[in-house]
């Protein structure tokens, strides 16, 4: 990322740790300072350009010494483009960083570490992006349009012309998308398009301020045509995209060995990463064992991602979400797979006191995928449920840590395991999932 590093005196420092985003930490003169660029093991060369109470931050010069982490990036962008902050680091130490602040963040904020630490589950390190939100944005000043990701810790458009973790064939999309809207009549009134890749097709959802005109629209239909795309048209919110054309076939992936099928709309919220997410979901398996015996409750169910493959192995399963439409493609789902042992309610799982009469049953086994905010809120009814396992999907390894702190010393269940999963090689983000086995 550019920074105005022509002004403050150059110092040298050590770099002692990575921080959880990305930047290296140096330690002067009692205070932490947090250099971009920089990696643990380095002696570098850097210039504060932001000084606070706590800590400083902090440009980097110029790498005396480096880590033999560090590797050549593979992307044209970086530095540039907020997409990926990590591609200067070798993907085993990324993944070696992120697996420390989960069991970092487990034992400072939670209080607990788990008895075993699982693999890191596993992906391609390249081209894993089925969903990307690309922002649009023509540029007077330079007379084109820009199509890509958001510079970091900036509002502007990143001038990016090829993206390699998009999934094949999408590479170059930030190129071809920006060349289109340059064409069309209505190119400064797209902010931006949506990708969501299925297992055999690929659909972009325009957002358009201004609805095309028939010129625009053969145009964009064209591209469609040309790259094997489907198109979709937003013309305000969620509720009003709609495909250019009326025989696309629903989008979809497939987990559990090909065994359930997941159709979804394309701006339907699935996992990023296909192969990690179909290794999720089987690791998810192993690791809760349902058995015919059991009543399974899957919180946070989504399509029913994790809801199918459980009920092809348990006696009943209960999918709760937030989102009245995903309930009912989760219905769908079920009933096009032949599952006729799940049933799926709505709710909004930050009231519990609200919930319905399915909180009124027992389960066996529990998983739980929240969002980053984590499920604090609905701990408490793990008392009345007393499952003898839970598995918890994890997007923040912070909230992980509360609710484990709260599992464990709250309600007396232990923590048996424990991992990442490398759902977004190259960023900052970490995903994990966690097992607690509940008191005898």
């Amino acid at each position: 990322m550019a920074r105005d590093l022509s002004s403050g005196d150059i110092q040298e420092a050590d770099i002692v740790d990575l921080a959880h985003d990305g930047r290296g930490i140096a330690r002067m003169d009692g205070k932490a300072v947090f250099v971009d660029g920089a990696l643990p093991g380095e002696r570098v060369r850097l210039r504060v350009f932001k000084r606070r109470r706590q800590l400083d931050e902090a440009g980097l010069v110029e790498v005396l010494r480096a880590s033999p982490d560090r590797v050549v990036p593979a992307c044209a962008h970086f530095g540039v483009c907020g997409g990926c902050s990590l591609q200067h680091l070798s993907p085993p130490a990324q993944l070696a960083a992120k697996e420390r602040q989960l069991l970092d963040n487990l034992q400072r904020i939670g209080r607990v570490n788990p008895e075993r630490v699982l693999p890191p589950l596993l992906g391609p390190e390249w081209a894993y992006r089925r969903r990307a939100r690309l922002g649009v944005k023509y540029v007077h000043k330079k007379g084109r349009v820009l199509a890509g990701f958001r510079e970091r810790e900036k509002p502007y458009i990143a001038d990016v012309r090829r993206c390699e973790v998009l999934q094949q064939p999408l590479a170059d999309l930030p190129r071809d998308l920006a060349a289109l809207v340059e064409t069309l009549a209505i190119r400064e009134k797209i902010p931006q398009v949506e990708v969501s890749g299925g297992d055999a097709s690929i659909a972009l959802v325009f957002r358009v301020l201004e609805a095309p005109g028939d010129d625009d629209r053969l145009k964009i239909a064209a591209f469609g045509i040309e790259h094997s795309l489907q198109i979709f048209l937003q013309t305000g919110g969620l509720d009003t995209v709609r495909p250019l054309r009326s025989d696309y076939p629903p989008l979809s992936y497939a987990v559990d060995g090909g065994r359930v099928i997941i159709e979804f709309g394309p701006v339907d919220f699935v996992q990023i990463n296909r192969d990690v997410n179909a290794s999720m979901v089987a690791a998810a398996m192993d690791l809760l064992m349902p058995t015919r015996d059991d009543s399974v409750l899957d919180l946070f169910c989504g399509l029913g991602n994790f809801t199918l493959p459980a009920a092809l192995r348990s006696g009943r399963v209960v999918g709760v979400e937030g989102d009245l439409a995903l309930v009912a493609k989760a219905e769908a789902n079920a009933a096009r797979n032949g599952v006729g042992n799940a049933a799926f309610f709505r709710e909004n799982l930050f009231e519990p006191a609200q919930f319905g009469p399915w909180a009124d049953a027992a389960y066996d086994l529990v998983l739980l995928d929240p969002p980053r905010a984590g499920a604090s809120a609905l701990l408490a009814r793990l008392a009345h449920w007393r499952p003898r396992r839970v598995v918890y999907i994890s997007c923040h390894p912070g909230s992980l840590a509360r609710d484990a702190e709260i599992l464990v010393h709250g309600q007396g269940f232990k923590l048996t395991c424990a991992g990442v999963m490398d759902m977004f090689p190259h960023t900052t983000h970490v995903e994990s999932m966690a097992v607690f086995e509940g008191p005898a």
